[in-house]
Parts: C-alpha cells; sequence; structure tokens
C-alpha cells in the first residue's frame, strides 16, 4: 500500500508539471488561452510596485529552485522522506512556485520592438517554438522520467534498487553542456512584442541560468560525475561558438562512453 501510495504521488506531481510546463509557454508567449501572461495580469498603480512584485516572484523561483537541488539539502529532505519521492516533492514545489508567479505577475508598461502580424511574427514565433521543443527533447536525451521523478516511483513500486542514471554526452550534449538552458533562453527571448514586464522576466531568467547553472549546477555535476571535469574541458557552455580548439586541431568531441 505504501508503494503504491508513492506512485500515485509521483504520477500526480509529474501531471502538476506538465501543466505548468504548458501553462509556461502560454505565459511566456503571450496566448490568450491562458488568464495571465507576462503582458496580461494584475495590473498596479505604481511601476515601481509592478518591479518590486515581479523581482520578488522570481526570487521565490529562484531560492526554492535552486536551494533544493543542492546535496545538502537533498540529504537534509531524505532524513525523514523516502528517497523515492525526493525528486518528485522537488518537482511539485518548484511547480507550485510557478504557479504563484503566474497568478501574481504584474505587466509592465512600454515595448522595446513590436514586429506586426507579418512574416517577422511567425519567425520569432517559430524560433520560440523550437526553444521550447529544445527544452523538452532534451529531457529524453538524459532520462526525462528520471528527471521528474517518475522512474524513482515506479522502481519502489516494483521493489527494484533505484541507481542513478549515467553520465550523458550525446545529441545535444555534443553542442553543450547545458542545452536545456540554451532552449529556455531562446523561448524566453524570441518574441514578437518585447515588452517592458517581458524584458523583465527574461533579463532576470537568463542571469538566473548563467550565474546557477554555472556555479551551482556545475559544481554538483563534478562532484557526481568526475569525467564532467573533461567534459566541460571540451563542450561549451550554453553558447555553441566559438568551440574549444585542442593541442594542434580545431575542436574536440566529448569523450565517448
Amino acid at each position: 500500500m505504501r508503494s503504491a501510495l508513492i506512485l500515485l504521488y509521483g504520477v500526480l506531481c509529474y501531471a502538476v508539471f506538465l501543466l505548468t510546463f504548458l501553462y509556461a509557454i502560454a505565459f511566456v508567449a503571450d496566448l490568450s488561452v491562458v488568464p495571465h501572461t507576462v503582458n496580461r495580469g494584475f495590473a498596479t498603480a505604481s511601476v515601481v510596485q509592478a518591479v518590486v512584485i515581479d523581482a520578488i516572484l522570481l526570487g521565490i523561483f529562484a531560492i526554492q529552485h535552486s536551494g533544493m537541488a543542492r546535496s545538502s539539502f537533498k540529504g537534509w529532505l531524505t532524513r525523514w522522506m523516502s528517497l523515492a519521492i525526493e525528486r518528485s516533492t522537488y518537482v511539485l514545489l518548484s511547480s507550485l512556485v510557478l504557479i504563484l508567479l503566474y497568478w501574481q505577475w504584474r505587466p509592465l508598461p512600454g515595448v522595446l520592438w513590436d514586429v506586426g502580424h507579418g512574416w517577422a511574427w511567425w519567425l520569432l514565433y517559430g524560433v520560440s517554438a523550437f526553444g521550447w521543443l529544445v527544452v523538452l527533447s532534451g529531457t529524453f536525451v538524459i532520462n526525462h522520467w528520471d528527471l521528474f521523478g517518475l522512474r524513482q516511483v515506479w522502481l519502489r513500486a516494483r521493489g527494484t534498487m533505484y541507481t542513478p542514471p549515467e553520465f550523458v554526452d550525446s545529441f545535444y550534449y555534443r553542442v553543450v553542456r547545458h542545452p536545456l538552458m540554451l532552449g529556455f533562453i531562446v523561448a524566453f527571448w524570441a518574441t514578437p512584442r518585447m515588452t517592458g514586464g517581458h524584458l523583465l522576466f527574461a533579463i532576470a531568467t537568463t542571469a538566473y541560468i548563467l550565474v546557477a547553472v554555472r556555479f551551482l549546477e556545475e559544481r554538483d555535476l563534478i562532484a557526481a560525475h568526475p569525467e564532467y571535469r573533461e567534459y566541460r574541458r571540451q563542450v561549451p557552455f550554453i553558447c555553441p561558438w566559438p568551440r574549444p580548439a585542442k593541442p594542434g586541431g580545431s575542436g574536440l568531441a566529448p569523450s565517448k562512453r
């Protein structure tokens, strides 16, 4: 019964994540199919108030998302929580924080660019869709089900011991070390209409990605996978170019395992 409840919990957490991810696409793209987007939401009388509220919402997400991902926090959490649901709990809380952001986001006035509804409109939305596609497909290149907690609860339900997924350096990961983050950045910036609120969102999320991945996530990856140190010397961070140069040559492909 306990294993069945753990499996159900993991499935529900994944369902919340999936809905949150789909809403994120509509939120950033300012699609009318959802009530609140980066350009539509609660109006405030003061621009300063809107900036402060949006900054707090982004800060809450950054603290939760990075804090709960640290190995020290995971160790503390699994002292009183089953290891099988640690990842699902992380996914659930990340999704709830994002839902709070969607709900309470304050649009900002001003338009940096607006390309209208011609070919440029389709092009930019196409580039943004490509970014989201890289994000989603990139999770399957590594291990989508492990990344979002379903593999852990499924193994628990089957009575099978959990083993962490192996380090992956194939497909997208031969081009950049963090293709999911590259996909997010592309999706956030490729918009036909860049408003003040969208600009704040894009700048803040891009800065968070660059800092958190470089100084937090990569440190944990090196600790978990010693081969990552060599991989980091061979493959660019997020921007595919320029490629790292090898002695006596022009580039160095990731090592094969």
